[in-house]
């Protein structure tokens, strides 16, 4: 076994929230999400690769976490429940909703380099894999590394709520139980990462980090979203490098403008949609109304399955997250 398959195997263990029994066989969708991990870990760090909205090596380790309780159930168990979709309400087209975004950019304060410490907020489902009944387990993310790919990530559970109760599913519902789940010191050369180096913010400093993350050269909405969730897995990016990721994404094609929402953080946002390359799911951007800045992303299923119907949410990711809610 690698050092990279003892952690992942470790940090699973470790955070292991979901009450699935241990000796249950995967389905099948598990074992696909194993075996990419697997293949992932083993191999040298690539010039280029398909991104895969994870965060790679030890850092993807550990951000799996909560996402392992959603695919880690025994086949045939029953359909999982889900929170609800944040409701939108009407706002500007696409362009527009880009064009503000980058205004506000432009005209309010942000990091003055790009920072390789990322604060998120994440969760997953705790499925029981005999009744069905399910959870929302949130999970409050800090990871930090080096120029010498040393670091830490630590992850504190958050409180889990019922995904059918709806006062739970809007404001600020997803808050630290002060249980750290997760706490991994990095070695020197450990962390993964096929951007190591600080970039600058011109388009094309920018366009070869998505690049790196996967991002094809003429990429669609999809294929953008799917490069800047990795990047920013992994780096705190400067406004004027948030602005290019947004003009990228306003050259693409299957960008939707949704509206102006409230995030599960209470944060007001502007949404735009895309729809995954394989059609199996959509994803929702969130822009900051105060910053422009991409506060999070939100995954919804399109293809009914054994365990997740048709429409149902099945991942959600924040940044930007308050330092004081993840210690």
């Amino acid at each position: 076994m690698t050092d990279d398959h003892a952690l992942l195997e470790r940090v699973l263990t470790e955070a292991d929230p979901a009450r699935t029994p241990r000796d249950a066989k995967p389905d099948p969708a598990a074992e696909r999400t194993r075996d990419r991990i697997i293949r992932t870990a083993s191999k040298p760090r690539p010039q280029r690769r398909r991104a895969l909205g994870w965060a790679s090596g030890i850092a993807m380790a550990a951000a799996a976490v909560v996402v392992a309780v959603a695919v880690l159930v025994p086949q045939g168990a029953a359909v999982a429940g889900s929170p609800a979709p944040l409701d939108f309400a009407a706002g500007e087209g696409t362009a527009e909703t880009l064009d503000t975004a980058q205004a506000t950019l432009s005209a309010t304060p942000g990091p003055a380099d790009p920072e390789r410490v990322v604060r998120s907020a994440t969760w997953g489902l705790d499925i029981n894999g005999s009744t069905g009944a399910t959870k929302v387990v949130p999970q409050l993310n800090t990871l930090r590394w080096e120029p010498d790919l040393s670091g830490r990530m630590v992850s504190v559970r958050g409180v889990p709520y019922d995904p059918t109760d709806a006062s739970a599913n809007v404001g600020a519902e997803i808050s630290s139980s002060g249980e750290v789940v997760v706490d991994l010191p990095i070695e020197p050369g450990q962390f993964s990462t096929p951007v190591p180096d600080v970039f600058g913010d011109s388009r094309e400093d920018v366009s070869a980090a998505l690049m790196a993350f996967g991002m094809p050269s003429d990429p669609t909405g999809s294929e953008v979203v799917a490069a800047a969730t990795s990047v920013l897995e992994q780096w705190t990016l400067t406004n004027a490098q948030e602005s290019q990721v947004l003009d990228i994404l306003a050259d693409a094609d299957g960008v939707e403008a949704l509206g102006t929402t409230a995030d599960r953080l209470g944060r007001q946002a502007a949404g735009l949609r895309v729809i995954t390359t394989d059609g199996a799911a959509s994803d929702v951007v969130l822009l900051s109304l105060d910053t422009g800045r991409i506060i999070g992303v939100e995954r919804t299923n399109l293809v009914a399955n054994d365990l997740i119907a048709g429409g149902a949410i099945i991942s959600y990711t924040m940044w930007d997250v308050d330092e004081d809610l993840v210690r």
